[in-house]
């Protein structure tokens, strides 16, 4: 090579420019099943097959003969078999041809000249326009991969995050509203929250309707129908969309519009909204000693200073979810817009696609890394607690408004706001109020860690697992 690099397989990930497929190589393997341009060549192949096979099935069409049960079997082994040199192949036949689809379209046209099946093939592609192909090709690659690679790890986050919940359900917290310290809660409630706005989402996302369109070059059957015009075309196509698992579009134009993407991407996008305040709050409640970080053995928190463990995983969450959001953003408002009947800026913009979702995976993989390895540290919470008697104030002035008592709100905050007040002082002011003895006797036995309302009953709100959902 001449060009100073090390091409060794080894050292390849240092040298990629996206960190997908460099540093968090891992974590990109795992999206590339789905989404890199082997995987579209493969769908886009997978669909060229089926409507062969769906051809032969039709005896209206008669340029097609029936195929044995040796052809169907030829067919389904190179669908199954889709290798990276099949790949390697349709790239070759891509330098030739400058057209993506069309060269997927030869490949397969040479595999069945090679076979019985030479016969029929002018049949492979009949009636197609590209976008046929390629819109099916990107359904189903959505379809597959949120549902193999993104889902699994959103699901675990929450169901992670719902057992830290359980487990902290009864652990006062002192809250923070504008960030300082607020009404009492419990961290499990505070975690709920969390658990019932990524069910919403994830509700949502499984209810998508992966949409697909199979209707020629303008959308309207022109080279079907000038072929064979007593056939009913738009039941062919609606069969066809659907045997592939999607749902049929009746109305397009060359593209299917990309709607459902669009509302695919705005869904994921809240979640990474829930997951990115999820992660700011974790590191908040880290900066303040309410939850620690179980330390792992080797790992160095920071170049200078040894006793630093850092809230890395949710800061890396943090930082990919931007990147994903960005993209993800840009896509859903693009792909819904075509000038007139076609054109191709939507066809760059969707092999970014991937690199929206392989994001957004590692940002949630990241936190749940975090969320495993992260305890609450009891002790630290009930210290700020017992600094800060000054939240029961709130009690303290509801219940003179219970007895009737005048202006409770601006007494209490003459006493109470912006000041720290010890637990003497507050028994002192309980002692002087006029309410009911029973009232005074339960104003005094509450303490801030014991003043968290049905914090911890709430929890009854929090869904099961999101395994069950959709």
């Amino acid at each position: 090579m001449t060009d100073g690099l090390d091409h060794s397989l080894d050292s390849m990930s240092l040298q990629h420019v996206s960190p997908l497929d460099g540093r968090y190589a891992h974590e990109g393997a795992e999206v590339a099943r789905h989404f890199s341009e082997l995987a579209l060549m493969r769908y886009r192949f997978v669909v060229e097959v089926e409507w062969l096979v769906m051809q032969s099935e039709l005896p209206e069409l008669t340029h097609v003969r029936t195929l044995d049960e040796g052809e169907h079997r030829q067919l389904r082994e190179w669908v199954d078999g889709f290798s990276a040199a099949d790949a390697e192949r349709i790239k070759q036949l891509e330098s030739e041809t400058n057209h993506d689809v069309k060269a997927v379209e030869y490949f397969l046209k040479e595999q069945v000249d090679q076979t019985s099946m030479a016969d029929i093939r002018e049949a492979v592609h009949f009636s197609c326009t590209s976008e046929d192909i390629n819109n099916l090709a990107y359904g189903l690659m959505l379809k597959e991969g949120v549902a193999s690679e993104w889902e699994p790890p959103a699901r675990a986050l929450v169901d992670a995050v719902a057992a830290l919940a359980q487990e902290t359900r009864d652990l006062s917290l002192l809250t923070r509203t504008h960030g300082q310290p607020a009404t009492p809660s419990t961290l499990g409630k505070e975690l709920a929250v969390f658990v019932l706005r990524w069910h919403r989402q994830l509700r949502q996302i499984a209810a998508i309707e992966y949409l697909g369109k199979f209707n020629g070059a303008v959308g309207s059957y022109n080279a079907h129908a000038a072929a064979y015009p007593d056939v009913d075309w738009p039941e062919i196509s609606r069969a066809f969309v659907e045997r592939l698992g999607l749902i049929w579009n009746p109305l397009t134009t060359q593209i299917e519009p990309h709607d459902y993407m669009a509302e695919l991407f705005h869904a994921i996008v809240r979640f990474n909204n829930v997951l990115l305040d999820f992660d700011l709050d974790m590191w908040a409640y880290i900066g303040l000693g309410y939850i620690k970080q179980r330390v792992v053995e080797h790992e160095v928190g920071s170049s200078t200073m040894p006793h630093k463990v850092n809230p890395i995983q949710f800061e890396n969450s943090e930082a990919n979810i931007g990147l994903s959001n960005a993209l993800l953003t840009h896509l859903a408002s693009k792909l819904a817009v075509s000038r007139l009947q076609r054109d191709l800026s939507d066809s760059s913009a969707l092999r970014n696609v991937g690199v929206a979702l392989g994001h957004s995976r590692l940002a949630i993989r990241s936190a749940l890394a975090g969320v495993l390895t992260a305890e609450a540290d009891e002790p630290a919470m009930l210290a700020d607690l017992e600094d800060a008697w000054e939240v029961l104030g709130e009690a303290i002035q509801t219940l003179m408004r219970k007895a009737g008592c005048r202006n409770p709100y601006e007494q209490l905050k003459r006493l109470t706001r912006g000041a720290s007040i010890t637990q003497a002082e507050l028994v002192e002011v309980i002692s002087q109020v006029d309410i009911t003895a029973d009232d005074r006797d339960q104003l005094l036995a509450l303490t801030p860690r014991d003043y968290t309302g049905l914090a911890n009953k709430l929890l009854a709100w929090m869904p099961e697992s999101p395994a069950g959902d959709g």
